[in-house]
């Protein structure tokens, strides 16, 4: 069992940043990477950052340049800079983690006011 706490989300003016903090518990020496997915309403669930235990990282198109992931050594916690924030940005985040199967936090809402 992997149990994620997320924090960090919040309202935010456009052009503005926002970092997000995802810290895993129980298992976590099973887990492969993290990384951070968001879901606005209407829309389906999308990969927004991902990191391996390795620090290979994957970035959704809409956000290279502009948000940042990275991870602790021990790949317990990761974080998911986001600078220039722009309203279409807003949606509920989600943590995820991947031991062979997907572990998801509850989620914290970024909003980005134009």
């Amino acid at each position: 069992q992997v149990q994620l706490v997320e924090s960090g989300g919040g309202l935010v003016q456009a052009g503005g940043s926002l970092r997000l903090s995802c810290t895993a518990s129980g298992s976590t020496f099973s887990i492969n990477g993290m990384g951070w997915y968001r879901q606005a309403p209407g829309n389906q669930r999308e990969l927004v950052a991902f990191i391996y235990r390795d620090g290979n990282t994957n970035y959704a198109d809409f956000v290279k340049g502009r948000f940042t992931i990275s991870k602790d050594n021990a790949l317990i916690t990761v974080y998911l800079q986001m600078n220039s924030l722009k309203p279409e940005d807003t949606a509920i985040y989600y943590c995820n983690a991947w031991s062979g199967r997907n572990w998801w936090g509850q989620g914290t809402q970024v909003t980005v006011s134009s």
